[in-house]
């Protein structure tokens, strides 16, 4: 293509990001993404990955020693604990309430798992009782859950689903892309087996990393594979060389996404993660009452409601995406839309990370009543 003027430096507008990620990025995260590029083996930007490790580690609330962030998206994440634990063969139990846990079950096909799915509404928890109804169907090598559904905005009791997996003898996948960093979520404590993660969400980071982490039963039953890691930029025995010890080349790390991390986590632990979980539940619990207040009905029942993303249907007679484009020409605020079977049907509010604020409650009440005439 012939480029007859000058491209002028990049001026992107600036945004209220209350959608369903990324999220509001503090200006901290951003100064620290500018600061000056390093080797990725150069022995200064290996002390910031220590740092980043710890903190992760602190985050998640586990020792697990393999614990670290992916080059790549939350998706890449899933596909990094799939690939490293499913072999051809393999019984792999998934439950889908909604987009993740679908594209978990796709994932876990295309590296060869022979699938189980538990298939529920979308809006709700999963169901423990219809998860361990498959256990004849097994033995399952893994049990794949989502705790924080970001299509629908449920959360599903990762305690209830651990009995399960444990009763069919499987290990325990968890995608927490949208809980950590915004409600509580112990690693450890829970029995959790493997579970990834995505920056763009409550900690508040630009999208391009999702942090992983193993346990040492995950990491038996990588090491005692029978086959090669389906894919060779994923394989977490040969990623690990690099972010372990050995300091073994693998790729390019992407050094200034890692410097955002590194601050997004310092954030995370100078607020403290009990403080953090209060913040997000008082200022979700506003926009619920300021919402409901207007007539405006929410999705999710509140036991199984997700703190950090609501769900609204939309009131009769209102245009799901004209309403979200009238929100971002007047008010330069970004909701999010629905999607599957909830396309057209529900907003998704997300109040996370450093989205999570008072003024930003206030702002989207103010916005959706203007815009909706509520």
């Amino acid at each position: 293509m012939n480029i007859e003027t000058p491209i002028a430096p990049l001026s992107p507008p600036r945004r209220t990001l209350l959608g369903p990620g990324p999220s509001p990025v503090p200006q901290s995260v951003l100064d620290a993404m500018g600061k000056p590029t390093l080797g990725h083996l150069d022995p200064a930007f290996l002390g910031i990955m220590n740092e980043v490790r710890a903190m992760l580690r602190s985050v998640m609330c586990t020792d697990n020693e393999l614990t670290f962030p992916m080059s790549g998206t939350g998706s890449a994440g899933m596909e990094t604990c799939v690939v490293n634990l499913v072999e051809p063969g393999d019984k792999v139990l998934v439950g889908i309430n909604g987009v993740f846990g679908m594209r978990l079950a796709e994932v876990a096909r295309r590296a060869g798992a022979v699938v189980h799915t538990v298939e529920q509404e979308w809006g709700r928890a999963l169901d423990p009782e219809a998860l361990r109804a498959l256990k004849t169907e097994g033995p399952f090598k893994v049990m794949c859950v989502v705790h924080a559904e970001t299509s629908t905005g449920a959360v599903s009791d990762l305690s209830a689903c651990k009995e399960v997996a444990s009763e069919l003898g499987a290990m325990l996948l968890v995608d927490c892309v949208t809980s950590l960093g915004g409600i509580p979520l112990e690693i450890d404590a829970l029995g959790v087996d493997a579970a990834y993660s995505g920056t763009q969400k409550c900690l508040s980071c630009p999208p391009g990393l999702s942090p992983v982490t193993f346990s040492e039963r995950a990491m038996e039953a990588l090491r005692s594979r029978k086959t090669p890691v389906q894919s060779w930029y994923l394989d977490l025995s040969l990623v690990a060389s690099y972010w372990g010890d050995d300091r073994a080349y693998h790729h390019t790390a992407p050094i200034q996404a890692i410097y955002g991390l590194h601050e997004a986590l310092r954030l995370v632990l100078e607020e403290g993660l009990c403080e953090r979980h209060a913040r997000h539940a008082r200022n979700s619990e506003a926009l619920w009452s300021g919402l409901e207040e207007m007539g405006l009905e929410l999705a999710v029942e509140k036991t199984e409601r997700l703190v950090p993303l609501t769900a609204v249907k939309l009131p009769d007679g209102v245009s799901e995406g004209q309403a979200r484009a009238e929100l971002l020409e007047k008010y330069d605020l970004e909701i999010g839309g629905g999607l599957g079977p909830l396309k057209g049907k529900v907003w998704r509010i997300g109040l996370m990370g450093a989205g999570s604020s008072e003024a930003n409650v206030e702002l989207v009440l103010k916005a959706m009543k203007d815009v909706i005439g509520r």
